[in-house]
């Protein structure tokens, strides 16, 4: 990939791991934003994400340091700090030292995933990580994860340290002409909703894999809610029950971390118990789409403006005009988001055939 203008420290929730790498008392080193952190699991069960080092003399609190109760031992001196980072106790002290604080990042586990908020100026967040169950509406009540395989580790897919940008997949869901050629669905989308109106923003279609299908006869189709730059969960109506959460956290200035995490729907009969070889077989055809278009992000420069086809320029502006917010020197105002009604792309599309 040609190196991105975009920044690679976007304000928004990022996936940093799934929660089962993080066992009670484990300590998990890892660098995203081009800092180096851990993140560790307290008795209780609670996540905490810190940076990697110790406010005392520096150790890197990954290597030897340790979890007792609810607080972070360093393996230098014994120093323990607590889920807010901050110090509690000097074993050769009388007192802490309250002046020192390691700075810890809010944190969220859901679907699956342990979540981290980052943002520059270090600003609270301002809106949530989306619920891939309790979000999305269902035509038959709603669903349940254990409506679900259970998708880690056997239903995932982590490629790390790749040349991609987090806005890259969020434009993938408005380009409705690489679905014909990358996935090779026998008709290019049809959207039926662009809503950037807030920092959350949701974008449908209708579509189908099925050979000799069209847009005319479809029955099937995605929903997706896209929270900020690096969290987007899905769900396809129609076809093979299936929801997904593709994620992409900036490790440095030049590389992400690629995450992709599938839920197949239980075939009947298999109501309960982890993955079956059909659940297996289903997300690995969903993960085989998704990693095609990872090898083109992977090698991809961006345009900037890019050149639109007629049909293709409300989806891109909506879009790239709603990642604006995300960036510190973005300043995009809540007056400047764009949302686009079905009647209204119906107009765009009408005017581009004429």
């Amino acid at each position: 990939m040609a190196r991105t203008p975009l920044s690679m420290t976007p304000t928004g929730w990022f996936q940093v791991a799934w929660s089962t790498e993080i066992a009670v008392g484990t300590v998990h080193t890892m660098k995203y934003f081009g800092r180096d952190m851990v993140a560790w699991r307290s008795r209780s069960g609670r996540i905490s994400v810190f940076d990697a080092y110790c406010e005392h003399l520096g150790a890197h609190l990954g290597h030897g340091g340790h979890v007792e109760g609810e607080n972070l031992v360093c393996p230098f001196h014994g120093w323990e700090w607590n889920q807010e980072g901050r110090n509690v106790c000097i074993p050769y002290e009388n007192h802490p030292n309250k002046g020192r604080r390691i700075r810890s990042y809010p944190v969220v586990e859901r679907n699956e995933a342990v979540w981290i908020w980052h943002d520059v100026d270090g600003r609270s967040p301002h809106f949530d990580v989306p619920d891939i169950f309790a979000d999305f509406g269902s035509d038959n009540g709603q669903a349940t994860a254990d409506d679900y395989y259970p998708p880690v580790p056997a239903a995932t897919l982590f490629r790390p340290g790749l040349e991609i940008h987090p806005q890259y997949i969020m434009e993938n869901g408005v380009d409705f002409a690489h679905f014909k050629f990358v996935h090779k669905t026998p008709f290019m989308p049809d959207f039926t909703r662009h809503d950037f109106s807030g920092p959350v923003s949701y974008v449908d279609f209708t579509i189908a894999f099925d050979e000799g299908a069209t847009l005319e006869n479809a029955t099937s189709g995605v929903e997706s809610i896209n929270a900020g730059l690096g969290c987007s969960v899905t769900r396809s109506w129609g076809m093979v029950d299936n929801r997904t959460m593709p994620a992409v956290t900036p490790v440095d200035e030049h590389t992400s971390d690629v995450r992709f995490t599938v839920w197949i729907g239980r075939k009947p009969g298999e109501e309960t118990g982890d993955i079956t070889r059909y659940g297996k077989t289903m997300a690995d055809l969903v993960i085989e789409q998704f990693a095609a278009d990872i090898d083109i992000w992977a090698h991809q420069r961006y345009s900037d403006p890019p050149a639109l086809s007629r049909k293709e320029y409300a989806g891109f502006t909506a879009l790239r005009q709603w990642a604006r917010q995300f960036y510190p020197d973005g300043g995009a105002s809540a007056d400047e988001f764009v949302r686009i009604r079905r009647s209204e792309l119906d107009a765009l599309r009408a005017a581009a055939q004429s």
